[in-house]
């Protein structure tokens, strides 16, 4: 790490050198929650059980997703503050360790999830007519995970030490790939489901060779596999900066299944009303995600260097711009919501209508989680692992997961579409005296 990257980090000022590193962030979020989105729309051409598939087999990609940004962020964390504090060697070998236990991680996850292939689908809430489908689907996209989980390590690694826009072309190209390949081939070359499936797994196996190039490029620390290191110190840094992640993903993943069950209950269409609002919500909160991701590497740099009017500075700034994107975006999509939804699922008048009403309940409380998100990102990179596992735990767990199962029993379907922004809501009035307290505390 050179002194001109260290002197940027710690002396630029705050809102420029966040913009700067949440640029491409943000466009390497909104195009993965795109192609994200564009699974769904070329699926939902199919079949609303194939569009429901899709949103059943989302758990799965979801706990991969949060053992990877678990190894990612755990690590990265570690990197940041340590090139902060000017500990080059400790950092190289960190990266390392991370990247390894990413591979061995998703070998595991492929070899299991083959294994217990149908039961697996059945437990996540596939019907009988969705079933065929998921296992389709979800069959080759386990085929990937060697190749996901290790590049979800490799994009924050780079992220945290500076260099976005790296990790940005790596996420993006791998996206947009699996954006061309998608009608190709599903309608094509006649694959359906599947071909969704063998396009995300190409465009991951484009992301991980790009990143793993990147790595070492500009002023980043190359990834030697020698210096890999069972250390059970590494371990416990990973697990404290990264179990936040972890949680968050996971809890998301076990909210998906629930969430599954309980629209079960009232039909296809509302399994895959709930997919399409849950994809679109969550394109949407990419962009806040990235912004909160370009805040990262700004906020362990400088409290490393013991700058903490820097990190204040920077969480004050991150909150109310992002409270003001998501004000316009939601008012926007609160107007269009039905249009939107036709957009997946034209063909179907029940998942229109059940996924306007979602959608709306959920953009009225989209601006008020900005504290949340920003909140778990801050007290994760400056190790606060006890309060970001509280609140990452709190808005898809603590809260969501209890209320999907109490709200339906009593209000039925109006149970389930305002079930997020209830939990949104007490996930809020957690965090703002968690943070509070820790702010204070910097001085």
């Amino acid at each position: 790490m050179d002194n001109s990257r260290f002197t940027e980090m710690t002396t630029r000022p705050v809102p420029r050198l966040i913009l700067s590193l949440a640029a491409p962030t943000i466009l390497s979020m909104l195009v993965t929650s795109f192609y994200n989105l564009g699974d769904t729309f070329f699926v939902s051409r199919i079949s609303t059980q194939a569009t429901a598939a899709v949103g059943v087999s989302f758990a799965v990609m979801a706990v991969v997703q949060a053992i990877g940004f678990m190894l990612g962020h755990g690590s990265g964390n570690f990197v940041s503050r340590k090139l902060g504090a000017r500990e080059t060697e400790e950092a190289s070998r960190m990266l390392a360790t991370g990247f390894v236990y990413g591979v061995i991680a998703g070998i595991l996850i492929a070899v299991l999830g083959h294994v217990f292939l149908k039961p697996l689908c059945v437990l996540l809430g596939s019907t009988p007519t969705i079933l065929p489908y998921t296992e389709k689907y979800l069959g080759v996209i386990l085929l990937g995970t060697p190749l996901m989980l290790p590049s979800l390590v490799l994009n924050n690694q780079i992220r945290f030490q500076g260099n976005a826009r790296y990790s940005m072309i790596g996420i993006v190209s791998g996206a947009v790939l699996n954006l061309v390949l998608d009608p190709l081939f599903i309608f094509v070359f006649g694959w359906g489901i599947s071909g969704a499936a063998w396009a995300t797994v190409t465009g991951q196996l484009c992301s991980f060779c790009l990143l793993w190039y990147f790595s070492s490029r500009g002023g980043g620390i190359p990834i030697r596999l020698a210096n890999f290191s069972p250390d059970l110190r590494f371990v416990r840094e990973i697990l404290a900066g990264g179990l936040p992640s972890f949680v968050r993903q996971g809890l998301g993943a076990l909210a998906v299944v629930c969430l599954n069950e309980s629209a079960g209950q009232f039909g296809d269409a509302a399994i895959a009303a709930m997919s399409i609002v849950g994809r679109v919500c969550h394109f949407l909160n990419s962009a806040l995600i990235g912004f909160g991701q370009g805040f990262q590497p700004v906020c362990g740099f400088n409290y490393g260097a013991g700058l903490y009017g820097r990190v204040k500075q920077g969480f004050r700034f991150c909150v109310k711009f992002g409270a003001l994107f998501l004000l316009v975006v939601a008012a926007v999509g609160m107007v269009f919501a039905p249009e939107i939804i036709w957009l997946f699922r034209k063909e179907d008048a029940d998942v229109v209508r059940i996924g306007a009403a979602a959608l709306r309940f959920q953009l009225a409380t989209m601006p008020l989680t900005v504290w949340v998100i920003i909140s778990n990102m801050m007290l994760q990179t400056i190790r606060k692992p006890g309060k970001a596992i509280l609140l990452a735990s709190a808005k898809q767990g603590l809260f969501f997961i209890p209320l999907i199962f109490l709200l339906p029993a009593r209000f039925g379907l109006l149970g389930v579409e305002i079930c997020q922004p209830v939990a949104d809501l007490c996930a809020l009035a957690l965090a703002v005296p968690l943070t509070s307290g820790v702010l204070r505390k910097m001085k």
